[in-house]
């Protein structure tokens, strides 16, 4: 990838990553959330990484949300994916919030002071991203009620704001949605589960019931779908595939030094054809993806430097594109993972204690199809491919 990075990202990402590193095992046996991992990105000027350098931050891209998510994956998928989406709720506030809003917490964003979390699913709705139920209303003071209730909230019991998807009222249809921001101090957060899933356990990704009252200021953007198609989904993805990739890449560092240790000439034949074909398999899924990732990057960036105008970011070839990386991404670099378990065999591949954490890693990219599930965005990528003109259909 060559994005030109700024204030030098991925060197302040390595700095960190041996304390985020260090963790993982602890934040999977555990199911805990990564605090220290966290707490060593809120030293830095990461947790800014797309703040625009008026308001404090780094002003950085989606290319360098893509190199630092990986690099940090590399050493805890978890906490990777926990920041990235962070970046993720950054770039919609970034681009899409008013002035006032703006002001007020982005410079708070630059100082590591704010991990955002968000808000976007429902009971009865699912992940469905572009509708809501629940409605906001309005106090009569210039103010909006909101009360949310979501079956899955990454991180949102450590976080110190959210965006939260809203109904635009109580008569609006499920899909005029509002996007809200709302700070820790002005709504309760109670949780009515736990969490202790197969993998990813560290995201604390727990049920949550929020109730509060937010100034009509902090609706981010005109209507969500605009927000969700030109910024949240782009950035979400992005930021998800770069994490699953990363993760990926970073087991294959770690069965080539095994590979290349002269001890593992005892249990490994390096000449062996099975061997090759499966770590060329292996590299080949990867710089796919790796090539895709670009790709979508370049374009969403086209897209955003160009102001992103409605039509641009509806156009099914676009759609397309930004779903498609989500679902390459998440079922090759989890069979890349399954991969180099058959290549490394038993002990190596499939114990808990090998130092290659393929075990780990496998079960961390097992949710990624389930994240947004694949059959939803190719379900939605069929009814796309219909009227995409670009495909040139007889």
């Amino acid at each position: 990838m060559t994005a030109v990075l700024t204030s030098d990202a991925v060197s302040v990402a390595r700095d960190v990553l041996p304390a985020i590193a260090a963790q993982a095992a602890a934040v999977d046996s555990d199911g805990e959330f990564p605090r220290a991992g966290l707490d060593a990105l809120r030293g830095t000027p990461l947790m800014g990484l797309l703040v625009p350098a008026e308001y404090g931050g780094m002003g950085g891209t989606f290319a360098d949300l893509a190199e630092v998510t990986r690099e940090l994956a590399g050493g805890c998928t978890a906490t990777a994916v926990i920041w990235a989406m962070h970046c993720q709720q950054v770039a919609a506030v970034a681009r899409h919030a008013g002035p006032r809003l703006r002001a007020d917490v982005l410079p708070r964003i630059a100082r590591g002071e704010v991990y955002i979390a968000s808000i976007t699913t429902e009971r009865g709705k699912g992940g469905h991203l572009l509708t809501a139920q629940a409605p906001l209303e309005p106090t009569g003071d210039g103010r909006l009620r909101l009360h949310r209730d979501a079956p899955i909230s990454t991180g949102s019991l450590h976080a110190d704001a959210f965006l939260i998807t809203m109904r635009a009222g109580a008569d609006a249809p499920d899909s005029d949605v509002r996007l809200v921001w709302a700070d820790r101090a002005d709504i309760t957060v109670q949780t009515h589960g736990d969490w202790d899933p197969m993998g990813m356990r560290g995201t604390h990704s727990v049920p949550v019931t929020v109730d509060g009252v937010v100034d009509a200021g902090n609706v981010v953007g005109d209507d969500f779908r605009t927000v969700a198609l030109a910024s949240f989904v782009p950035a979400g993805h992005i930021a998800w595939a770069s994490a699953w990739l990363g993760a990926a890449q970073g087991a294959l560092r770690r069965v080539l030094v095994l590979l290349r240790d002269p001890r593992a000439r005892r249990q490994y034949n390096l000449d062996s054809e099975l061997l090759l074909t499966r770590l060329a398999r292996v590299r080949a899924d990867l710089d796919g993806v790796e090539a895709l990732l670009d790709r979508v990057v370049a374009t969403v960036e086209r897209v955003v430097a160009g102001g992103a105008v409605r039509a641009e970011v509806e156009a099914p070839a676009y759609q397309i594109l930004v779903n498609e990386l989500k679902i390459v991404a998440s079922e090759r670099c989890y069979a890349a993972v399954d991969e180099l378990i058959d290549l490394v065999g038993l002990r190596h591949g499939y114990l808990k204690n090998s130092p290659t954490a393929l075990e780990r890693v496998l079960r961390d990219l097992r949710s990624a199809s389930l994240m947004y599930a694949n059959d939803r965005l190719l379900l939605a990528n069929g009814r796309l491919a219909l009227f995409d003109r670009a495909a040139r259909l007889p």
